[in-house]
């Protein structure tokens, strides 16, 4: 590998984070990095005071742009979109590069992500998720360091009114999805509906391929209830495997031998609170797991 190839891929993990996180779509983060990529091998970088920098601010500013031009697509979607999950078994101890912090990239943000405008998530990605100073994030989005804390703010306040209102520990919320997955898998309807907070809710991203919800479904009763239905229409053959699901506790639910679902959780307390099942096949065909 030359030095040029060797300085890249040094950087790539962060690189492919910030995509990543700007994107929800791995495919779409390895797409700007190769764009990335032949940028820097096309480039003059011998006299760069900061290679990182010069990377950093190449890759925002590109999935920047993406992102405008997926908004439209985006809009067009059928149902409900959802990130296309990053999963991993639940004993993984290595995590995948692109989460880099497992607590910053859960789908649930991923979801208040899109909510925002470009520019303003690209700042607040640099500055909470990757701790660059406003001067770093002014340098790559080519703006004040005024404005760039404005977006930021902006940005926090947005992500901070959808987070949930009670925090407990993660090994906590393991048991909980453990203890979801034997209830599902056995349909347990009285202990399901034990597990979920009264007000929860599913959001399903099936992409026009699959069935899926085109609502938003609401209550503890009527969740329990469509998992019960799931476990009697494919008895013996569905299998849920405990994952890690972009670094959080989840699922992913097995028909046979076929993955038909990658499944993750917000919290209340130690209950459930919000459920996002990803059904999309073209967003499950990155997925490695194999059933239990």
């Amino acid at each position: 590998m030359d030095h040029r190839t060797a300085t890249f891929q040094s950087h790539r993990p962060r690189l492919l984070g910030i995509a990543y996180r700007m994107l929800g779509s791995t495919a779409e983060a390895e797409d700007v990095l190769q764009d990335a990529w032949l940028r820097w091998n096309e480039s003059d970088t011998d006299s760069l005071r900061s290679v990182e920098a010069w990377l950093v601010t190449i890759v925002t500013r590109l999935s920047i742009d993406r992102l405008r031009a997926l908004r439209a697509e985006r809009d067009r979607y059928p149902g409900f979109w959802l990130p296309e999950p990053v999963v991993e078994a639940a004993d993984a101890h290595t995590p995948h590069s692109l989460l880099e912090r497992a607590d910053d990239v859960s789908v649930a943000l991923l979801r208040v992500l899109e909510q925002l405008g470009p520019d303003e998530r690209a700042a607040f990605v640099l500055r909470q998720a990757f701790d660059m100073d406003y001067a770093e994030i002014a340098q790559a989005l080519g703006k004040s360091e005024a404005a760039c804390r404005q977006l930021v703010h902006r940005a926090s306040e947005r992500v901070q009114a959808e987070r949930p209102r009670f925090a407990v520990s993660g090994d906590a919320h393991w048991r909980v999805v453990e203890a979801f997955a034997r209830a599902a898998q056995g349909g347990d309807l009285v202990a399901m509906r034990g597990l979920l907070a009264e007000d929860a809710q599913l959001v399903s991203d099936g992409g026009g391929k699959v069935r899926s919800f085109d609502f938003v479904m609401h209550g503890a009763q009527r969740l329990a209830q469509l998992y019960y239905a799931v476990s009697r229409r494919h008895g013996a053959s569905l299998h849920y495997r405990l994952v890690r699901v972009n670094g959080q506790p989840g699922l992913a639910r097995y028909v046979g031998n076929q993955l038909e679902s990658v499944q993750s959780f917000e919290f209340e307390g130690e209950r459930i609170r919000a459920i996002q099942t990803q059904r999309n096949p073209d967003k499950l065909a990155r997925v490695l797991v194999t059933r239990p």
